[in-house]
């Protein structure tokens, strides 16, 4: 390889002119379409069909009033109304989808804001990546994305994975034209935006950004995956189809019923449920493939064949006068059971679970928890094994010699002699990492921290590693790996007359292996012992080697070193403390129920003691429970499924370790979450229910893993567990509190349907509720905090269903109390004259004598406020909690307030009245029916007071 040379970089004056010459560093996304295209794709929605089809029928019926009938104005009330609730409907999803987009986008910004090291001002820092300018010089390590397209300055066993662009995975780069490959995509001196460094390292100057890159000409926006099919979604498809369908029973049984009143159960309306049944049953069976092409040649076939039967009766069994009730009635009739299917539909269950996921999106991001694939959210509250890395999320990664042990030094510290040289010159030039030294007062290791570490203890003596880095030649490199556990690197020494020498470091096991000779004849028996006290304290242990070589022998030979007069230099022992939080996760994440399981590198020494500081190994634990990476390898996957669940610890891993544990847990039927910072661990990542990538780990892991733990700590992943656990309770609470109103309003219109020919609740006022019911409940409950008392519960059976049994007793049980509840008003208002709610004391039944506005409004006021106050009942479901508990619960005051002062002006207001087709209220009343409403939340704090006596 070439000299190396000092790199100045640009200076701030060229990186502004670059900047304004060639652009910033960013893709610019393709053009959306409108917002108005955007809305109106809301009208494609099955729901919002049938709401536009009952609003054409509902304006015909009030030209039909208006026009034939002479009715007023105020008969047009209603399909306005039905069309205000459309918009509202298409308008919150819309403005839902705007503020989540907008989301998304600055989740999909993040890759433009990671880390990039570069030369500046005659000095190695870091900046973002959408900082980079034409011109920059940029240092590359394995792991990391290449930030730009650029011509290769320095490579030193450099692999690239081109597959993003080229579908190669892996392309040689080099200098050296002798090594080009002429059939390579790109030329073999040039890299690339958005591939990846697999192996090696090297510098490159940037010649193009942003756009003007190879991947900007051929990019397509980035967008969050939110397509995973998760449990939790087939679960909710599932109960949605059974209630839709159930729906339409209800809704068939409605029509039919009504034709039965108005006919006074004559025969006719046997022959016009026929159509009626046709109709319903053709509706259930393409209910999968909704579209206009088959709705509306649906509704118009079945009023085609109605409106036959209607002829073919006008001389024979019906006098011609009722003709025209007939129709309106009928359509009256059509549009309620429209609007029950409407009101019954659970079309909230995925804007709840939407909601929920985006709130709690918004909400980890403040706990350290960047979420970039909304399933993770819910998929981490049913983990029950999370496989973690040790350094930078059990420990602090902050990285610092602890102690030296070089056999060749009279002292621990570095001097001028020849062995005290061969130290720093090993040290500076057998490395990938380099400080920052733009902060003066606090010095920045960028790349490996534990050769960072090194370079510091250089600086702390005095030594210019920089200098000694730049005055040696490097020959020839072996970067470190995994399975090799060394780094090795030729060179032609300044410091020794131009001799070639060879320096390799690593773990001192392998090292001392590969040695001959040994300084100061120490003898492997002080080595070991003296790693055995090293590893007992946790510290991370480096072994160093030395050789001059001979300009004949073999050095490097398939990947390995194969010089053969060695010598061992020494130990140095490099520690990284326990996070101070760690230790209270663990337990925590223990105490839920999760197995915690350590992967690492390191010694089984180092890992047992680390373990044993976090809470993880006790004196119960023994050899079943901890299994080095060779051992692990060495169990066939019967034998790995026998002792998997009580492994606590892998040590030595290598990368695919990691991996084939994620998946014999899986195959134990385990939630597994897992944890990495590298490259090495993408393919665990991927594998893994969740991965869960660290902030500063590389891209290639970032990109591999659903969540990323900014601040690397292992007590942000017992907080995205606690996000898990309670987003999916919220879910249960909003799906309580719909099917709950969902039964009472489906068997309060179905019976109402036998009392009399007008409906206890009109289509305007179950649109009302349907917004209550849908889009205010899910706000409300998806929007409820986090709560700490989750993390005492045991992981939930990812396969079991969404609805438990208490929750089937309490849609059943407080549901059919509100429907007898309401079904008794409506009866003795039909049955009375009621003017107010105490007319009830006195109440004296009599003939059917219909329902006046005023008793038709009470008994609306009456529906709304019961729900009301089950919200709040809702709300507390399975938390232990009382319902008046309301910390941390601001959005859902606030939508309950909404709820309340729109129920109120809505019966109050003379503009909304009509609309609603309700008349305003005593002051009493509203009194009676809010205490006496209250009586839900009462009732339900006694009983549970009750239970825990």
């Amino acid at each position: 390889m070439e000299q190396k040379h000092h790199y100045t970089g640009l200076t701030d004056a060229q990186v502004l002119e670059s900047r304004s010459k060639h652009g910033v560093n960013i893709l610019t996304p393709p053009e959306k379409e409108p917002l108005w295209k955007q809305f109106l794709e809301k009208f494609g929605d099955p729901l919002i069909i049938i709401l536009l089809i009952a609003g054409v029928l509902s304006i015909g019926i009030s030209c039909y009033e208006f026009w034939g009938l002479h009715e007023g104005a105020e008969t047009f009330f209603e399909p306005v109304g039905i069309f205000v609730a459309i918009l509202l409907a298409t308008g919150i999803a819309f403005i839902f989808e705007l503020k989540a987009d907008k989301q998304f986008s600055v989740l999909n910004q993040v890759n433009d804001d990671e880390m990039v090291e570069v030369i500046r001002n005659g000095n190695t820092t870091s900046i973002k990546k959408k900082d980079v300018v034409v011109g920059d010089i940029v240092v590359l390590n394995t792991g990391e994305e290449i930030p730009a397209d650029g011509e290769l300055l320095e490579g030193v066993t450099l692999n690239v994975d081109e597959s993003s662009l080229t579908g190669e995975p892996i392309c040689h780069k080099t200098i050296h034209e002798q090594e080009f490959d002429k059939d390579a995509t790109f030329p073999s001196n040039h890299v690339m935006r958005g591939t990846k460094v697999m192996e090696g390292h090297g510098i490159f100057k940037v010649l193009a950004v942003g756009d003007k890159t190879e991947n900007g000409k051929v990019f397509e926006a980035a967008q969050i995956d939110d397509s995973v099919r998760t449990p939790l979604n087939e679960q909710l498809d599932g109960l949605a189809d059974l209630i839709t369908k159930l729906s339409y029973i209800f809704a068939a049984l409605i029509i039919v019923l009504k034709l039965m009143v108005f006919f006074d159960w004559s025969p006719i309306v046997l022959t016009l449920a026929v159509p009626t049944a046709i109709f319903f049953w053709m509706v259930i069976k393409k209910f999968d493939d909704w579209s206009w092409k088959a709705v509306v040649p649906a509704i118009i076939g079945y009023f085609v064949i109605l409106m036959g039967m209607v002829v073919y009766f006008h001389d024979t069994l019906m006098p011609s006068e009722q003709i025209a009730k007939l129709i309106t009635y009928t359509l009256d009739t059509l549009m309620i059971a429209v609007t029950l299917v409407v009101v019954a539909v659970p079309e909230g269950l995925p804007m709840a679970v939407t909601l929920s996921l985006a709130y709690s999106m918004t909400r980890m991001m403040k706990t350290n928890n960047l979420v970039r694939k909304m399933h993770a959210c819910e998929t981490m509250g049913a983990t029950t094994v999370i496989c973690t890395d040790k350094t930078g999320t059990l420990t602090q990664n902050q990285m610092q010699v602890h102690d030296t042990n070089f056999y060749g030094l009279s002292a621990q510290t570095l001097g001028n002699d020849k062995d005290s040289l061969l130290i720093e010159e090993g040290i500076a030039v057998n490395s990938t990492a380099s400080l920052d030294y733009s902060d003066a007062e606090a010095v920045k290791v960028l790349g490996n921290p534990t050769e960072g570490a090194l370079l510091l203890w250089l600086k702390k003596a005095g030594v210019d590693y920089l200098n000694l880095r730049e005055s040696a030649e490097v020959l020839e490199e072996l970067p470190f790996s995994t399975e090799r556990k060394y780094m090795a690197t030729i060179v032609k020494s300044s410091l020794f007359e131009g001799k070639t020498i060879l320096y390799v470091k690593g773990a001192p096991e392998i090292v001392s292996g590969l040695c001959k000779n040994i300084e100061n004849n120490v003898s492997k028996t002080d080595i070991e012992n003296q790693l055995v006290e090293y590893q007992n304290q946790a510290m991370r242990t480096l072994g160093f080697a030395y050789q001059i070589i001979d300009s004949k022998a073999d050095v490097f030979k398939d990947g390995k070193v194969v010089a053969d007069n060695l010598t061992f230099m020494g130990v140095v022992a490099i520690s990284d403390p326990v996070r101070l939080d760690v230790p209270a996760a663990v337990a925590e994440c223990m105490n839920a129920g999760i197995n915690v399981k350590i992967v690492t590198g390191d010694t089984p020494g180092t890992a047992k003691e680390i373990g044993r500081q976090i809470g993880l190994w006790t004196a119960k634990d023994g050899d079943k429970n901890i299994i080095t990476g060779p051992e692990f390898a060495a169990l066939s996957d019967g034998e790995l499924d026998k002792r998997v669940l009580d492994l606590k610890i892998i040590s030595r891993a290598r990368p695919m370790d990691k991996k084939r544990l994620v998946e014999a847990l899986q195959r134990k039927n385990q939630v597994v979450a897992v944890t990495g910072d590298g490259t090495n661990d993408a393919p665990a990542l991927k594998a893994a229910h969740v991965g869960l990538s660290m902030g500063d780990g590389t891209s290639v892991a970032k990109e591999a893993s659903d969540i990323t733990i900014i601040d690397n700590s292992f007590s942000s992943i017992g907080k995205a567990v606690m996000w898990g656990r309670s987003l999916y309770q919220n879910i249960q609470r909003f799906l309580l509190f719909q099917l709950t109103v969902n039964v009472a309003a489906c068997f309060i219109v179905l019976f109402g349907a036998f009392m009399g020919e007008e409906s206890p609740l009109t289509v305007t006022q179950m649109l009302w509720v349907n917004l209550i019911m849908d889009t205010f409940a899910a706000m409300a409950l998806a929007s409820l905090p986090p709560s700490e008392s989750v993390m005492k519960d045991k992981p939930r059976d990812r396969n079991a269903f969404i609805l438990n049994k208490a929750m089937y007793q309490n849609i059943l049980g407080v549901g059919g109390f509100f429907f007898v509840l309401l079904l008794v008003l409506l009866y003795v208002f039909e049955h009375s004259n009621i003017t107010q709610l105490t007319d009830l004391l006195n109440v004296q039944l009599g003939a059917s004598d219909g329902l006046t506005p005023y008793e038709l409004t009470l008994f609306f006021t009456i529906f709304v406020m019961t729900h009301f106050f089950y919200l709040f009942c809702a709300r507390a479901f399975e938390t232990g909690k009382s319902a008046l508990h309301f910390k941390g619960c601001k959005g859902l005051l606030i939508i309950a307030a909404i709820i309340l002062a729109g129920q109120i002006a809505m019966v109050e207001i003379p503009g909304l009245q009509n609309f609603f087709n309700v008349t305003g209220l005593k002051f009493e009343d509203w009194v009676i029916i809010i205490v006496g409403s209250s009586l839900v939340l009462w009732i339900r704090e006694i009983w549970s007071l009750l239970k825990k006596i």
